[in-house]
Protein backbone atom coordinates (compact mmCIF):
# COMPACT_ATOMS: atom_id res chain seq x y z
CA UNK A 1 0.00 0.00 0.00
CA UNK A 2 0.87 3.46 -0.77
CA UNK A 3 1.50 5.95 1.68
CA UNK A 4 -1.08 9.08 1.93
CA UNK A 5 -0.18 12.52 2.17
CA UNK A 6 -1.48 13.60 5.77
CA UNK A 7 -4.95 15.12 5.52
CA UNK A 8 -5.90 13.88 1.93
CA UNK A 9 -6.24 11.12 -0.48
CA UNK A 10 -3.20 9.70 -2.89
CA UNK A 11 -1.97 11.81 -5.55
CA UNK A 12 -1.22 10.39 -9.31
CA UNK A 13 1.70 11.55 -11.53
CA UNK A 14 -0.88 12.74 -13.55
CA UNK A 15 -2.64 15.35 -11.13
CA UNK A 16 0.68 16.69 -10.33
CA UNK A 17 1.87 17.13 -13.97
CA UNK A 18 -1.63 19.06 -14.83
CA UNK A 19 -0.87 21.12 -11.74
CA UNK A 20 2.38 22.22 -12.20
CA UNK A 21 1.11 22.75 -16.18
CA UNK A 22 -1.66 25.19 -15.25
CA UNK A 23 0.67 27.10 -12.67
CA UNK A 24 3.41 27.58 -15.23
CA UNK A 25 0.72 29.00 -17.62
CA UNK A 26 -0.70 31.10 -14.49
CA UNK A 27 2.94 32.46 -14.50
CA UNK A 28 3.27 32.95 -17.49
CA UNK A 29 -0.11 35.04 -18.49
CA UNK A 30 1.20 36.91 -15.11
CA UNK A 31 4.41 38.10 -16.09
CA UNK A 32 2.95 38.69 -19.90
CA UNK A 33 0.27 41.14 -18.18
CA UNK A 34 3.35 42.68 -15.85
CA UNK A 35 5.34 43.18 -19.53
CA UNK A 36 1.94 45.39 -20.89
CA UNK A 37 1.91 47.37 -18.36
CA UNK A 38 4.77 48.34 -18.43
CA UNK A 39 4.88 48.96 -21.90
CA UNK A 40 1.61 50.79 -21.70
CA UNK A 41 3.35 52.88 -18.68
CA UNK A 42 6.36 53.77 -21.51
CA UNK A 43 4.17 54.82 -23.80
CA UNK A 44 1.74 57.11 -21.86
CA UNK A 45 4.39 58.36 -19.51
CA UNK A 46 7.99 58.02 -19.18
CA UNK A 47 8.21 58.31 -23.35
CA UNK A 48 6.32 61.11 -23.30
CA UNK A 49 8.61 63.16 -20.77
CA UNK A 50 11.42 62.29 -22.48
CA UNK A 51 9.68 63.19 -26.01
CA UNK A 52 8.65 66.32 -24.36
CA UNK A 53 11.97 67.63 -22.95
CA UNK A 54 13.56 66.50 -26.44
CA UNK A 55 11.26 69.01 -28.33
CA UNK A 56 12.15 71.94 -25.28
CA UNK A 57 15.69 71.03 -26.11
CA UNK A 58 15.26 71.84 -29.91
CA UNK A 59 12.83 74.37 -29.37
CA UNK A 60 15.86 76.22 -27.14
CA UNK A 61 18.36 75.55 -29.87
CA UNK A 62 16.49 77.18 -32.43
CA UNK A 63 15.67 80.35 -30.34
CA UNK A 64 19.33 80.83 -30.01
CA UNK A 65 20.39 80.07 -33.52
CA UNK A 66 17.56 82.87 -34.48
CA UNK A 67 20.03 85.28 -31.86
CA UNK A 68 22.96 84.73 -33.21
CA UNK A 69 21.55 84.96 -36.84
CA UNK A 70 20.45 88.63 -35.48
CA UNK A 71 23.10 89.61 -34.29
CA UNK A 72 25.96 88.80 -37.06
CA UNK A 73 24.24 90.78 -39.53
CA UNK A 74 26.16 92.99 -41.70
CA UNK A 75 26.13 96.46 -40.01
CA UNK A 76 26.65 100.29 -42.03
CA UNK A 77 30.23 100.42 -43.10
CA UNK A 78 31.80 103.22 -40.86
CA UNK A 79 34.35 104.00 -43.30
CA UNK A 80 31.57 105.86 -45.99
CA UNK A 81 31.34 109.90 -46.22
CA UNK A 82 28.86 111.25 -43.48
CA UNK A 83 26.04 112.26 -45.01
CA UNK A 84 25.24 116.35 -44.84
CA UNK A 85 23.36 117.21 -41.32
CA UNK A 86 19.46 117.51 -41.75
CA UNK A 87 17.02 119.67 -39.40
CA UNK A 88 16.45 117.80 -36.27
CA UNK A 89 12.49 115.69 -36.60
CA UNK A 90 9.75 117.41 -35.16
CA UNK A 91 8.93 115.43 -32.09
CA UNK A 92 5.63 113.04 -32.64
CA UNK A 93 3.85 110.48 -31.43
CA UNK A 94 5.14 107.24 -31.25
CA UNK A 95 3.02 105.21 -34.08
CA UNK A 96 1.74 101.57 -32.84
CA UNK A 97 4.09 99.17 -33.97
CA UNK A 98 2.54 96.95 -36.81
CA UNK A 99 3.39 93.45 -36.53
CA UNK A 100 4.73 91.70 -39.22
CA UNK A 101 3.11 88.79 -40.50
CA UNK A 102 5.05 85.47 -42.11
CA UNK A 103 4.16 83.34 -44.90
CA UNK A 104 2.44 80.28 -44.40
CA UNK A 105 4.46 77.47 -43.44
CA UNK A 106 4.44 74.61 -45.55
CA UNK A 107 3.46 71.10 -44.06
CA UNK A 108 5.85 70.34 -41.36
CA UNK A 109 8.02 73.46 -41.74
CA UNK A 110 9.15 74.98 -38.50
CA UNK A 111 8.17 78.78 -38.53
CA UNK A 112 7.97 79.67 -34.46
CA UNK A 113 8.19 78.55 -30.74
CA UNK A 114 5.45 78.77 -28.52
CA UNK A 115 6.08 79.66 -24.57
CA UNK A 116 3.26 79.77 -21.91
CA UNK A 117 5.30 81.03 -18.54
CA UNK A 118 2.45 79.62 -16.72
CA UNK A 119 3.43 76.17 -17.38
CA UNK A 120 6.88 76.80 -16.10
CA UNK A 121 10.20 78.46 -17.22
CA UNK A 122 11.40 75.63 -19.38
CA UNK A 123 8.24 75.74 -21.68
CA UNK A 124 9.26 75.99 -24.93
CA UNK A 125 7.84 73.74 -28.07
CA UNK A 126 8.35 74.22 -31.68
CA UNK A 127 5.60 75.20 -34.02
CA UNK A 128 4.70 73.79 -37.48
CA UNK A 129 2.67 74.12 -40.42
CA UNK A 130 0.29 71.37 -40.65
CA UNK A 131 -1.69 69.43 -38.06
CA UNK A 132 -1.23 65.35 -39.31
CA UNK A 133 0.12 63.57 -36.78
CA UNK A 134 3.07 61.67 -38.52
CA UNK A 135 4.66 65.41 -39.49
CA UNK A 136 3.75 67.64 -37.36
CA UNK A 137 2.09 66.52 -33.91
CA UNK A 138 3.85 63.58 -32.94
CA UNK A 139 7.18 64.76 -34.35
CA UNK A 140 7.38 68.58 -33.38
CA UNK A 141 4.61 69.47 -31.42
CA UNK A 142 2.32 72.17 -32.17
CA UNK A 143 1.08 72.57 -35.74
CA UNK A 144 -0.90 75.42 -36.99
CA UNK A 145 -4.17 74.87 -39.07
CA UNK A 146 -3.48 75.36 -43.00
CA UNK A 147 -5.39 78.26 -43.80
CA UNK A 148 -5.60 80.35 -40.81
CA UNK A 149 -4.00 83.83 -40.08
CA UNK A 150 -0.22 83.93 -38.81
CA UNK A 151 1.18 85.28 -35.86
CA UNK A 152 -0.11 88.89 -35.88
CA UNK A 153 -2.18 88.80 -38.50
CA UNK A 154 -5.44 90.07 -38.49
CA UNK A 155 -7.90 87.54 -37.98
CA UNK A 156 -7.53 83.77 -35.88
CA UNK A 157 -4.07 82.19 -35.91
CA UNK A 158 -5.12 78.72 -34.28
CA UNK A 159 -3.22 75.36 -33.73
CA UNK A 160 -3.50 71.84 -32.75
CA UNK A 161 -1.62 69.80 -30.17
CA UNK A 162 -1.79 66.57 -28.28
CA UNK A 163 -2.81 66.19 -24.86
CA UNK A 164 -2.99 62.46 -24.19
CA UNK A 165 0.74 62.05 -22.91
CA UNK A 166 1.23 62.15 -18.63
CA UNK A 167 3.14 65.45 -18.68
CA UNK A 168 4.87 65.48 -22.24
CA UNK A 169 2.06 67.14 -24.52
CA UNK A 170 2.14 70.34 -25.67
CA UNK A 171 -1.52 71.32 -24.27
CA UNK A 172 -1.42 68.71 -21.78
CA UNK A 173 -2.11 71.88 -19.28
CA UNK A 174 -4.05 74.03 -20.91
CA UNK A 175 -7.16 73.22 -19.11
CA UNK A 176 -5.26 74.90 -16.04
CA UNK A 177 -5.10 78.49 -18.27
CA UNK A 178 -6.03 81.74 -16.16
CA UNK A 179 -7.70 85.21 -17.61
CA UNK A 180 -4.69 87.11 -18.46
CA UNK A 181 -1.98 84.31 -18.42
CA UNK A 182 0.57 85.28 -21.58
CA UNK A 183 0.68 83.22 -24.85
CA UNK A 184 4.00 84.16 -26.44
CA UNK A 185 5.21 83.15 -30.27
CA UNK A 186 8.56 83.48 -31.13
CA UNK A 187 9.27 83.81 -34.72
CA UNK A 188 13.19 85.44 -36.53
CA UNK A 189 10.93 88.56 -36.39
CA UNK A 190 10.47 88.82 -32.70
CA UNK A 191 7.73 88.04 -29.91
CA UNK A 192 4.13 87.97 -30.61
CA UNK A 193 2.31 88.19 -27.29
CA UNK A 194 -1.39 86.81 -26.32
CA UNK A 195 -3.45 87.14 -23.44
CA UNK A 196 -5.49 84.13 -22.46
CA UNK A 197 -9.46 85.30 -22.28
CA UNK A 198 -11.42 81.69 -22.31
CA UNK A 199 -12.23 78.22 -22.24
CA UNK A 200 -14.78 76.01 -24.31
CA UNK A 201 -15.32 72.31 -25.14
CA UNK A 202 -16.82 71.40 -28.34
CA UNK A 203 -17.34 68.23 -30.81
CA UNK A 204 -14.54 67.13 -32.82
CA UNK A 205 -15.89 68.63 -35.60
CA UNK A 206 -16.79 72.07 -35.17
CA UNK A 207 -14.82 73.68 -37.31
CA UNK A 208 -16.62 77.00 -37.25
CA UNK A 209 -13.92 77.62 -33.60
CA UNK A 210 -11.44 78.43 -36.94
CA UNK A 211 -13.38 80.93 -38.50
CA UNK A 212 -11.69 84.23 -38.63
CA UNK A 213 -13.87 85.53 -35.66
CA UNK A 214 -14.28 82.01 -33.52
CA UNK A 215 -17.78 81.07 -33.57
CA UNK A 216 -18.82 83.56 -36.19
CA UNK A 217 -19.19 83.04 -39.66
CA UNK A 218 -20.71 86.26 -40.77
CA UNK A 219 -18.65 89.05 -38.92
CA UNK A 220 -15.31 90.28 -40.48
CA UNK A 221 -12.53 90.06 -38.69
CA UNK A 222 -11.20 93.07 -36.97
CA UNK A 223 -8.96 91.84 -34.02
CA UNK A 224 -6.42 89.11 -33.84
CA UNK A 225 -6.84 85.92 -31.77
CA UNK A 226 -5.25 82.90 -31.33
CA UNK A 227 -6.81 79.82 -30.51
CA UNK A 228 -5.57 76.34 -29.42
CA UNK A 229 -7.29 73.08 -29.45
CA UNK A 230 -6.80 69.59 -28.08
CA UNK A 231 -8.14 66.54 -27.18
CA UNK A 232 -10.74 66.21 -24.23
CA UNK A 233 -10.47 64.62 -21.87
CA UNK A 234 -7.14 63.77 -20.93
CA UNK A 235 -6.21 60.86 -23.20
CA UNK A 236 -9.41 60.62 -25.37
CA UNK A 237 -10.56 62.17 -28.47
CA UNK A 238 -14.44 62.61 -27.45
CA UNK A 239 -14.40 66.12 -27.33
CA UNK A 240 -12.40 69.77 -27.89
CA UNK A 241 -10.85 71.82 -25.91
CA UNK A 242 -10.84 75.31 -26.93
CA UNK A 243 -8.39 77.85 -25.88
CA UNK A 244 -8.77 81.39 -27.12
CA UNK A 245 -7.11 84.66 -26.71
CA UNK A 246 -6.67 87.92 -28.13
CA UNK A 247 -3.49 90.16 -29.30
CA UNK A 248 -1.60 92.41 -26.83
CA UNK A 249 1.99 92.91 -28.49
CA UNK A 250 4.67 92.76 -30.58
CA UNK A 251 8.53 93.02 -29.33
CA UNK A 252 11.01 93.53 -32.59
CA UNK A 253 13.84 91.26 -31.95
CA UNK A 254 16.32 94.24 -31.86
CA UNK A 255 14.40 94.85 -28.49
CA UNK A 256 14.77 91.83 -27.21
CA UNK A 257 12.02 89.40 -25.36
CA UNK A 258 9.29 90.22 -23.71
CA UNK A 259 9.68 91.07 -19.65
CA UNK A 260 6.64 87.78 -19.66
CA UNK A 261 10.07 85.77 -20.98
CA UNK A 262 12.54 87.29 -18.07
CA UNK A 263 13.50 85.67 -14.98
CA UNK A 264 11.82 87.59 -12.32
CA UNK A 265 14.42 89.60 -10.18
CA UNK A 266 15.12 87.69 -6.98
CA UNK A 267 13.12 89.43 -3.63
CA UNK A 268 15.46 91.76 -1.64
CA UNK A 269 16.52 90.49 2.06
CA UNK A 270 15.91 92.74 4.37
CA UNK A 271 18.93 93.30 6.63
CA UNK A 272 18.14 93.03 10.22
CA UNK A 273 18.66 96.81 12.49
CA UNK A 274 21.23 95.67 15.05
CA UNK A 275 19.74 95.83 18.55
CA UNK A 276 21.78 98.88 20.80
CA UNK A 277 22.40 97.49 24.06
CA UNK A 278 20.98 99.98 27.31
CA UNK A 279 23.34 102.07 28.49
Amino acid sequence: MGVSPPGGAPTSGRERRRVSVVGVAGELLLTAGVIVLLFVAWQLWISDIISGAQNNARAHELAQQWSAEATTDPTPDASEEPTEPTEPPVPTEPAEIVPPVAPEPGDGEVFGIMYIPSFGPDYAVQMAGGVSRSRTLDTIGIGHYPGTQMPGEVGNSAYAAHRTGYGGSPFYRIAELRVGDPIVIETPDGWYTYRFRNLEYVKPWAVNVLHPVPQDISTPAGERYLTLTSCSPKHTAIERIVAYSSFDSFQPRADGPPAVLLPEPPAPTETPTPVKEAA
